[in-house]
């Protein structure tokens, strides 16, 4: 994560010499963002922490962990499906999960679903797409997160063929 840091601030400083005016101006724009963003980031936050806090460790061990690998990826991939959450408080979660023992390739389903997979929205997707288009892209999101979720548990060895 250091590295990232670096990274960012060496391009902060290399816009900065080559447009004081225009690196002012996009981190004024990126502080202005942040903070409007803030109060959601934290509330979500705060509302993710008291779940994990009242669910207990073994629960999320049982149904997510390393021992029911391919329950675990159904069970991640249909909250993901169910679940209305911005990527910037899912990725901590699956942070969170990840240090709880949850394996990579249910996590990889959860967060796949949760970007792809719209059970929530589907009457919105409707409206402008049509119930058998919103279905049928909802049905291929679906499958395509779980290829994703084996792909990442051939990737890290949880998965042998």
């Amino acid at each position: 994560m250091i590295y990232l840091y670096i990274a960012t601030a060496a391009a902060v400083l290399v816009s900065f010499l080559v447009s004081r005016e225009k690196t002012l101006k996009a981190l004024r724009i990126a502080y202005k963002r942040f903070v409007k963003i803030l109060p959601a980031f934290l509330t979500m936050l705060v509302l993710v922490s008291i779940v994990l806090f009242l669910v207990p460790e073994e629960l999320i061990s049982t149904y997510l962990g390393s021992n029911n690998r391919y329950v675990g990826v159904l069970i991640g991939a249909l909250l993901g499906s169910i679940t209305l959450m911005p990527g910037f408080i899912a990725y901590p979660l699956c942070g969170i999960l990840l240090k709880k023992g949850v394996a990579y390739m249910v996590l990889s389903a959860f967060s796949t679903t949760l970007m792809m997979v719209g059970v929530l929205t589907y009457p919105v997707e409707k409206a402008y797409l049509g119930a058998k288009v919103t279905l049928i892209r909802n049905l291929i999101s679906f499958l395509i997160a779980l290829v994703v979720a084996l792909a990442t548990g051939l990737f890290f060895g949880e998965v042998f063929l």
